[in-house]
């Protein structure tokens, strides 16, 4: 049986930027990402129904039939389970909210298809974690961390901690994987779980509180202060503070500056010393911009930093005010606090942006990417183009008067 994670048409864009350039399911949080979460629930990697411009790319060719589940709801054993149990044209529905539908042969072609869809035979389903706000998922990143610890480490051994100099507390609660190279850290287990991915470092006078997960080839450099509640993806250079934040891979914060309550995509680079404000002086619930409404929206939340797209960069000391949205291909740079909503391809800064240009933006893109020996190409590049686009609305130094 195929199984199939779709975009819930609503939720999507309540996600934007980061579901600029990857399906809702493609989202991490905890260690893995939601696919992976499906994936490993289900005994099989998943095919995705996403927006048109984003299916060439995640095409997994398992075919359109079988069972379509929300990309933004975490499973867990029960759920699957459920899920798993649908017959033909059953649906199964928390609140409203479509979990799962099985197709009963049916193959939908687009997201806002299955949404208009209806079945009779639907089924009330209890609760269940949904990724809903880019917010919620660093909200839900501890627990993620917690549960998915279980099922990525479950009758395995762990790889013994042999340096010397290393300290740690609560050793039962950390699980190393293979290639793993810890210097003179500390890593404290206490109050969560801590995960080392294969082949990553944890440089000299790291210091790592759980719940804390490490992705694949990634290090948390000399000094690096995580303080819980924090996942790296793969494939990053990590430094400074960072605290209840995700990073979903390929980024560098390599330096010193604090980043908290924050979610990062990937292909970012942070400059050295940029500090994020995940706090008003007011103590004040923050106002995130959302692309739903086009405006800011209130969070709800005492605490958030910054959301950041894919391939964006900031300049060294560059200061990011509580609740800042930044899109997907943007430079920030200079003194004082930009924007709070910076836009995709924006170049600039508190004094005013300019348009990064998609030539450049593609070709800076393809200079980044190769450092991974990966190749920027025709698809990724049709994405940036629609993306570009997109955006043209809200970089308004571009209109004329």
């Amino acid at each position: 049986m195929n199984f199939i994670l779709f975009d819930d048409t609503i939720i999507r864009q309540d996600l934007l930027p980061l579901t600029f350039t990857r399906p809702v399911a493609g989202v991490r949080v905890g260690i893995l990402t939601i696919a992976e979460k499906w994936a490993r629930h289900l005994g099989g990697a998943a095919a995705y129904l996403t927006q048109p411009y984003l299916q060439p790319k995640y095409n997994s060719g398992a075919g359109g039939q079988g069972l379509y589940i929300n990309g933004a709801v975490i499973p867990d054993a029960e759920l699957a389970a459920a899920v798993r149990e649908l017959k033909p044209s059953e649906a199964l529905r928390h609140n409203g909210l479509l979990i799962a539908l099985h197709s009963n042969g049916h193959v939908f072609e687009t997201p806002e298809e299955l949404a208009s869809h209806t079945s009779a035979n639907e089924k009330a389903y209890g609760d269940c974690t949904v990724i809903r706000d880019v917010w919620d998922i660093f909200l839900q990143n501890g627990s993620q961390i917690r549960s998915d610890y279980t099922l990525v480490t479950a009758g395995r051994q762990s790889q013994p901690i042999n340096d010397r100099y290393t300290m740690v507390y609560n050793e039962e609660n950390i699980f190393v994987e293979e290639g793993v190279k810890i210097r003179a850290a500390i890593l404290n287990a206490e109050n969560g779980p801590i995960y080392l991915g294969k082949n990553s470092q944890v440089h000299e006078g790291a210091v790592i509180k759980g719940p804390f997960s490490l992705g694949e080839e990634s290090n948390v450099n000399v000094g690096g202060k995580m303080r819980g509640d924090v996942s790296i993806g793969p494939f990053c250079k990590i430094g400074g503070e960072v605290a209840a934040s995700v990073i979903f891979g390929y980024t560098n914060k390599g330096h010193e500056g604090y980043l908290g309550n924050s979610v990062l995509g990937e292909w970012i680079n942070i400059g050295a010393d940029t500090n994020t404000s995940n706090l008003k002086n007011n103590y004040a619930e923050v106002k995130v911009w959302n692309y739903a409404k086009g405006s800011f929206k209130n969070s709800g939340q005492q605490f958030c930093g910054l959301i950041m797209g894919d391939h964006s960069k900031c300049g060294i000391n560059t200061m990011f005010n509580t609740g800042t949205v930044v899109g997907v291909s943007a430079n920030i740079y200079g003194p004082g606090f930009p924007r709070q909503f910076i836009p995709s391809f924006s170049w600039g800064g508190a004094a005013g942006f300019v348009t990064f240009q998609l030539p450049k933006a593609m070709e800076l893109a393809e200079k980044v990417m190769s450092r991974r020996n990966l190749h920027f190409g025709e698809t990724e590049q049709s994405i940036f183009q629609y993306i570009f686009e997109q955006g043209e609305q809200y970089r308004i130094w571009d209109k004329k008067v």
